[in-house]
């Protein structure tokens, strides 16, 4: 599983995309996330814009993401 260190209280499930280069645009990861291709604690997820936070468990494109704080 890899871990996506973030500043703030939460990231997007876009930009958490992005951010860990699964995706090369905002564009790519509204469309693929929109055909149900992301899962946000198991669960399929089209909702782009879900605020994703530590303890939080992402799987897309066969990888799995989690995030922390940076200050952990």
């Amino acid at each position: 599983m890899k871990v996506i260190t973030i500043e703030t209280e939460f990231i997007r499930l876009q930009d958490l995309l992005k951010f860990a280069a699964l995706v090369s645009t905002g564009g790519e990861a509204k469309l693929l996330i929109a055909e149900g291709k992301a899962a946000v604690n198991g669960e399929v997820c089209t909702q782009r814009g879900k605020k994703i936070r530590p303890g939080d468990v992402v799987r897309f494109a066969g990888q799995e993401l989690t995030v922390q704080y940076a200050d952990q």
